[in-house]
């Protein structure tokens, strides 16, 4: 080959490399050069202090592990099932309308996961319906969770003085769908939900408070809940009287003589566990010491699932339903 030939082809080769030039320099880093900051998804950064614990999320939680039911649902009403990468402790009958859902989910453990099983699950953030879900003696700490990169959000019905229950519920969804980037979604809801509260209210507005004994279990004693926490607040909304509102626990024991003494007008049955709710009623009506209780014998009783009597988003349908069991003449 001539060696004009060797030539030319070397020029042509040096100025396609010099064109390339420019670009390379372009798209590559140079001394003192600002690479551009990716933007921030909508929404975030969001700061929230839970139960004393200040996290600031830069993004959505992708990994979630709800440690109970009542937290589950608050994930699943505010559509984020793919967020969700395992369940525990489910302790309730699930609700039809998450059925699908809960089906696709991974269960990490009958009840709350050794920390072994929980790390195994990889998540991102855990969830904690009640403060057991953290607890410290099985590793579980919040603080130790965040040492393992895990951020985590426990229901404030467990850290909150002297507000209303519903007033939690609001906020714990609102906190909640802002912590994963649907806030619209978490403002719909509570609209939602203030509408069904206002609704029941309404309806009760001719009718006369009866008063209402919760029965959890017992026998020597009876477990009951007293005139704190939500249980106490349903009950109130829900056209009722707590006849235990005095005592100041959530949950708390009460005598049997009390129960005597303070004749509730309906006894309303706490159904959880492996007492049927059938075994409860028949152990009342069986002690001759309660058969002048206006509700025995009457045989008023009404059932509310121990789930909805949480902070949780079954609440506000769970108010509707206590009322109509309360009051049997706003069905007509």
């Amino acid at each position: 080959m001539p060696v004009h030939r060797h030539a030319r082809r070397a020029l042509v080769i040096a100025a396609a490399a010099a064109a390339l030039l420019p670009l390379t320099a372009c798209g590559s880093d140079q001394p003192g050069e600002k690479k551009p900051q990716a933007k921030a998804a909508k929404g975030f950064p969001y700061t929230v202090e839970n139960c004393g614990v200040k996290t600031t999320f830069t993004k959505a939680p992708e990994r979630a592990l709800p440690m109970n039911q009542h937290a589950t649902e608050v994930l699943l009403e505010l559509g984020l099932a793919k967020s969700i990468t395992g369940s525990a402790y489910l302790d309730d009958k699930v609700l039809p309308k998450y059925e699908k859902e809960y089906a696709a989910i991974p269960v990490v453990a009958k009840e709350y996961p050794s920390k072994e099983k929980l790390l195994a699950a990889n998540p991102d953030f855990v969830y904690g319906g009640y403060a057991s879900a953290f607890d410290p003696k099985q590793g579980r700490s919040r603080e130790d969770l965040k040492k393992s990169g895990i951020e985590s959000r426990l229901n404030i019905e467990y850290c909150t003085e002297g507000s209303s229950a519903i007033d939690d519920i609001y906020r714990e969804v609102s906190e909640t769908g802002r912590t994963f980037g649907v806030g619209e979604r978490a403002d719909k809801w509570v609209a939602d939900a203030k509408k069904i509260i206002g609704d029941t209210e309404k309806q009760l507005k001719s009718v006369q408070p009866v008063s209402v004994f919760a029965y959890d279990s017992g026998d020597k004693t009876a477990s009951t809940t007293g005139g704190k926490g939500i249980a106490n607040e349903m009950i109130t909304r829900a056209g009722g009287k707590n006849v235990m509102a005095d005592i100041p626990k959530s949950f708390t024991d009460a005598s049997w003589e009390q129960v005597v003494t303070r004749k509730p007008d309906v006894i309303m049955i706490i159904d959880y566990g492996s007492t049927t709710v059938e075994q409860k009623k028949k152990r009342l009506l069986d002690d001759p010491a309660l058969k002048d209780v206006p509700a025995i014998k009457n045989k008023k009783f009404a059932v509310m699932p121990l789930s909805e009597l949480v902070v949780g988003v079954r609440a506000p349908a769970a108010i509707e339903r206590l009322a109509l069991q309360l009051h049997p003449e706003l069905k007509k």
